[in-house]
Order: C-alpha cells, then structure tokens, then sequence
C-alpha cells in the first residue's frame, strides 16, 4: 500500500510570484519531509475542449502508508511546509489525502 497527498492550488493572483515562491522556497521545504518517496507537480492544461483549467497546479506527495505521512506531517518539516502554503497560494489549496489504488 502507498499513501498520498495531493494538493490542488487555485488561480493565483500573481502567477510569477507564485512559481517563483513554490520553486524556490516550498517545494525545498516540502522535499525535507521525512518519510517521503516521491514528490511531483503539474501546472493543469486546458481541458479537451479547450476551457480553462480550474486550477492551476497539483501536487503528489507520496509515502509508504499513512502512519508515514502522519509521522512526515507531524513533525517540524512537515508543519513548515504547511505553514508555508498560505504565504504563496492567493488562489487557495485544497489538500486531498488517502490509500492509492492502483488499477494498471
């Protein structure tokens, strides 16, 4: 069993500060969590129809189980990275977690 995070950020308002915030600050702070095992992101594409993308970035954190993320989160690195997501994302986060499935 795998565990992920997955943060979904809204539209910024200032998108250059938001990218240049994310790179250089959160996702070092967010990398630094222990019990990580892989960490990507993706800024959302116009749907197949062309129509913009509700958000604008998401986020995968993923950890062996959930007592991991728990443990991850609950300590220092973990609580820093949290603690940043409001200083950057004007647009909002949503933070999803749960047990993976894999289907393929």
């Amino acid at each position: 069993m795998t565990y992920q995070l997955t943060v979904v950020y809204g539209h910024p308002d200032d998108p250059a500060a938001f990218d240049e915030h994310y790179a250089s600050t959160h996702a070092p702070l967010a990398e630094k969590v222990p019990g990580l095992l892989s960490y990507t992101s993706h800024k959302a594409d116009p749907g197949p129809d062309g129509s913009p993308a509700d958000h604008y970035l998401v986020a995968v954190l993923t950890f062996a189980d959930r007592d991991a993320f728990a443990a991850g989160f609950g300590g220092p690195e973990g609580k820093a990275a949290v603690a940043d997501v409001p200083t950057f994302a004007t647009g909002g986060a949503t933070m999803l977690s749960g047990e993976v499935t894999t289907y393929v």
